[in-house]
């Protein structure tokens, strides 16, 4: 079979987490499109149209990088894969501009100082992260997961390597109601998988050309107009696709969760609430809620 290969490096800052990419990507203990080995990441993906894997290797001070793409002479769009890798390692996230004003923050200083350096892992397309955004609505991470992965086995595009890829919104479009419901989608959730997935196979939701430089209220517009997707969806999938670090996810159970414990209250905290918390954090919220998920009392 012809494979093409690309491989570079991308320097790291000095306190680069890793060990957080890598955790990120163990989130599914078998292992079927994501395999960790060591410091090392492996990555099934479709890339223009066919079966790829994507590998992040860490050293010291750099990432390296190597996309393997079946069936091809050559790696379209090199310098595309190149800003997917730094999205997903989440290198463009300015955490240093964002923790020198709120180090001494009473309430977010803590949380920071517990994971300095923290940066969001994104997954490698915007649409993999809306519709893992769909899939994770309303249940636990670890029943998300477990219907991602039959999702992933049941659209079977595998890499030469033995991993299964995260189909692309063609695939996906071509598989039916009864495919997507066998996965474990609920009914609603699989018409609007349906839905995204006919939008940005045809362009109306041109999710990869917004990967760069997302319009983020339009993005936020766009997807409001769609059934079954809401707000946490949307902020959710703006976090994980396109590394939007403003996003108010006041609406997790988590974050809630979290903020009741570090203000030290006993009742629970509402949305509400907890969004008029995050909102004294603009143009940050989004990563708030990440410290939150990551801090451990």
């Amino acid at each position: 079979m012809k494979q093409a290969r690309l491989a570079f490096r991308l320097a790291l800052p000095a306190a680069y987490r890793a060990a957080d990419f890598l955790a990120f990507h163990r989130r599914d203990a078998a292992a079927l499109a994501e395999r960790v080995d060591g410091n090392a990441v492996q990555k099934g993906m479709v890339w223009a149209g066919r079966p790829a894997c994507i590998g992040v290797r860490f050293g010291a001070r750099h990432a390296a990088v190597e996309l393997v793409v079946d069936g091809v002479d050559s790696v379209a769009d090199a310098d595309a894969a190149r800003r997917m890798a730094r999205r997903m390692l989440g290198l463009q996230q300015a955490v240093d501009d964002f923790e020198a004003p709120y180090r001494g923050h009473p309430e977010l200083g803590p949380l920071i100082a517990a994971n300095p350096g923290l940066r969001v892992p994104l997954l490698a397309t915007p649409f993999e992260a809306i519709v893992w955004a769909v899939t994770g609505q309303q249940i636990s991470v670890a029943a998300a997961t477990a219907v991602r992965r039959r999702l992933i086995e049941a659209a079977g595009i595998r890499h030469s390597d033995g991993l299964l890829c995260h189909p692309d919104p063609a695939r996906l479009a071509r598989m039916g109601d009864a495919q997507l419901r066998a996965a474990g989608l609920s009914q609603a959730k699989a018409a609007t998988v349906t839905l995204l997935s006919h939008g940005a196979a045809d362009g109306t939701l041109p999710f990869e050309a917004w990967a760069d430089a997302p319009p983020v209220a339009e993005i936020r517009a766009r997807l409001a107009t769609i059934r079954g997707i809401g707000q946490w969806t949307i902020e959710y999938a703006l976090l994980r696709g396109f590394g939007h670090l403003d996003g108010s996810l006041h609406g997790d159970v988590a974050v809630r969760r979290k903020l009741q414990l570090l203000l030290g209250r006993e009742e629970k905290i509402s949305a509400t609430e907890t969004g008029r918390w995050l909102a004294q954090f603009t143009p940050w919220r989004a990563l708030v809620a990440a410290h939150l998920w990551a801090w451990h009392p």
